[in-house]
């Protein structure tokens, strides 16, 4: 579990594939000597396990699974990737629940100024829509964010400064594609409405929310 705070911005070094999946190096010069083999991080808010670990940089194993459903089946050495370790008793919450579980790929529709800060609009896939509701969170490449805007299909979100400084969001250009996950609160709603409404338990249907706006 994670907050969506980002702690450092790595480097990816080397990022192998195959048909079956591949293996990621991330340079870390901050954060690596820290981890330890089988630990788990979040690259760009993938959730993934550290099994190597040489000097300043880590290696993470990539399934099949992962490199379909998120942005690494697209990206090459030299990119810059958030990353966060697991939170822990005790730490402060700064974010809101993060799995590490990429719903999806969405794509970089706007980065624009506005004075010091920055908004940050994403294409995401159609199919997570239902999970995006204004003023709730969602987590692109890793960040925790609060949509402040929801529409054709595109959730705009405004960054501030220090984020913008802190993350690899100020790398980001049009098109680019970028890991998603929505609230795990919003898909455990969606599930247990399904599955009532599926054994006659409740009369309230989950198009009837989504027709609410909720």
């Amino acid at each position: 579990m994670f907050t969506g705070i980002i702690e450092q911005i790595g480097v990816i070094e080397s990022l192998e594939r195959t048909p079956e999946g591949g293996r990621l190096r991330v340079r870390a010069p901050q954060l690596a000597p820290e981890l330890q083999v089988s630990a788990s991080i979040a690259v760009n808010g993938c959730c993934l396990t550290v099994v190597e670990k040489n000097g300043n940089a880590f290696a993470a194993d990539l399934s099949g699974e992962t490199l379909r459903r998120t942005a690494f089946g697209e990206m090459k050495p030299g990119a810059h990737v958030n990353l966060e370790r697991p939170m822990t008793a005790g730490k402060e919450f700064g974010g809101h629940f993060v799995q590490g579980h990429v719903d999806g790929v969405g794509r970089v529709a706007r980065l624009a100024s506005e004075g010091d800060n920055w908004w940050l609009a994403v294409r995401v896939p159609e199919e997570l829509g239902r999970y995006i509701a204004m003023k709730g969170s969602i987590t692109l490449d890793g960040i925790s964010l609060t949509v402040a805007g929801w529409r054709d299909g595109i959730v705009e979100t405004a960054i501030i400064p220090v984020t913008i400084a802190n993350t690899n969001s100020r790398r980001m250009t049009l098109g680019d594609a970028i890991n998603v996950e929505c609230d795990v609160l919003a898909k455990y709603v969606e599930r247990c409405l399904t599955a009532r409404e599926k054994h006659g338990v409740s009369r309230l249907r989950v198009e009837d929310l989504i027709k609410q706006g909720f």
